[in-house]
């Protein structure tokens, strides 16, 4: 059983987004931020219909937007028919509540999203059994006065009506029982995958990672040859492929792992370790960058944070700016005295930028278009070779 609020929506279905920022941010930043939360909408299902957002010093402590604002939204969503107000932002249990008291319509924060999204994708024993304890975890310190789902567990026994903190701490024992049989259950599968690991041998690892949706499959499968499910939605993959790739009479592991994203929830952080043990154990990463994207340089530092935490910040790394296909700019005029911007930056701009300030090695490509993947290859096999030559100075591999 699902183990949230909130029920699976059907696709065609509508959507309003709204988004909190205070008055030292840029309008423009938030914006941004709401496209991306369209984006998941979409990826869920959900067409969006309007976009609010209001400036606030603090979130109201009851309907996390000022009462002005639950009355245009109220009017709006009745007018329109909408089907579902989502939140950029996570909303505590009690602003939850009274937001779907006054709105009359199913309410979702940014965190729920993304977890509905990710029980949508999962499709091994392994994704689905991280994404529902992802869902407990969150579930769990949010349960007072709001959730029934939990009797048709006990049996369908009793009623809600003046169940008081009894009921509650049954309801809490049932999360916490969940809890620990979802955490063993991983520990199991962790173990069968930590063999798997160590099954294939002394090969070089090397893992793609970056931000979702950036063409980290589309490269995966340009490079090994396979095909690997790849689509333009947020997070197509969450199960790690991993792929034997030869280069040159060289082989190394190539691996493609779960996207990263701004805000993404610590509760699937935490459960999803075992998957990023991948990335953890990788010798050489494949940092994909959607070049295309105008808040790429956002984006780079997001993954750069993730890596940072599960401790892998400081592998060896190919930075791929891919998607060059799709990049586009606004050259300034001559007689434009105002400051450049990224939009305003060429991709040459962009790479004699990148490539002269940075160690790391940049690459610039198009997977879709299969342009320079062959410098990648070559940038690849280089690496891989020298890393092996290191460690196995006496093997006989032809290079």
């Amino acid at each position: 059983m699902k183990p949230t609020a909130q029920s699976t929506v059907i696709p065609q279905h509508t959507c309003v987004l709204i988004g909190v920022i205070n008055k030292f941010q840029d309008d423009s930043v938030a914006k941004e931020y709401l496209d991306e939360l369209a984006f998941l909408a979409e990826t869920y299902g959900l067409a969006t219909k309007k976009t609010y957002i209001q400036k606030l010093e603090r979130p109201d402590k009851s309907t996390f937007i000022g009462k002005g604002k639950v009355n245009e939204v109220k009017q709006f969503v009745e007018e329109n028919k909408i089907d579902v107000v989502i939140f950029d932002d996570e909303l505590s249990p009690s602003q939850q509540r009274n937001l779907e008291k006054v709105l009359g319509k199913k309410i979702l924060d940014r965190t729920t999203l993304i977890l509905e999204i990710f029980e949508q994708r999962a499709h091994t024993a392994h994704a689905k059994t991280q994404v529902q304890l992802a869902q407990y975890q969150y579930l769990l310190p949010r349960l007072t006065g709001m959730w029934t789902h939990l009797e048709r567990q006990r049996g369908g026994t009793g009623t809600r009506g003046g169940a008081g903190e009894k009921e509650i701490e049954t309801d809490r024992r049932i999360v916490r029982d969940k809890i620990a049989q979802l955490k063993e259950r991983l520990r199991e599968i962790d173990k069968q995958m930590s063999t798997q690991r160590k099954s294939r041998g002394e090969l070089i690892r090397v893992a793609l990672v970056g931000y979702t949706n950036v063409g980290k499959s589309t490269i995966m499968n340009l490079l090994s040859k396979s095909n690997v499910f790849a689509e333009n939605k947020l997070f197509a993959t969450l199960d790690t492929t991993v792929r034997k790739v030869t280069l040159n009479n060289l082989y190394f592991l190539l691996s493609d792992t779960v996207g990263f994203i701004r805000k993404l929830p610590t509760q699937l952080v935490e459960s999803f370790k075992s998957t990023l043990d991948e990335v953890r154990e990788a010798d050489i990463l494949i940092h994909v960058v959607d070049i295309s994207h105008k808040s790429f340089e956002d984006h780079i530092n997001v993954v750069k944070q993730t890596l940072q935490e599960i401790g892998a910040g400081d592998k060896p790394t190919i930075l791929v700016f891919n998607k060059i296909d799709a990049f586009s700019y606004t050259p300034k005029d001559e007689d434009d005295l105002t400051p450049t911007t990224r939009d305003n930056l060429s991709l040459t701009d962009i790479k004699n930028t990148w490539m002269k300030n940075l160690n790391t090695t940049c690459i610039f490509i198009s997977a879709q278009n299969k342009e320079n993947i062959e410098e990648l290859k070559s940038t690849l096999y280089n690496m891989v070779k020298e890393m092996h030559v290191k460690r196995y100075p006496y093997d006989n591999l032809l290079y």
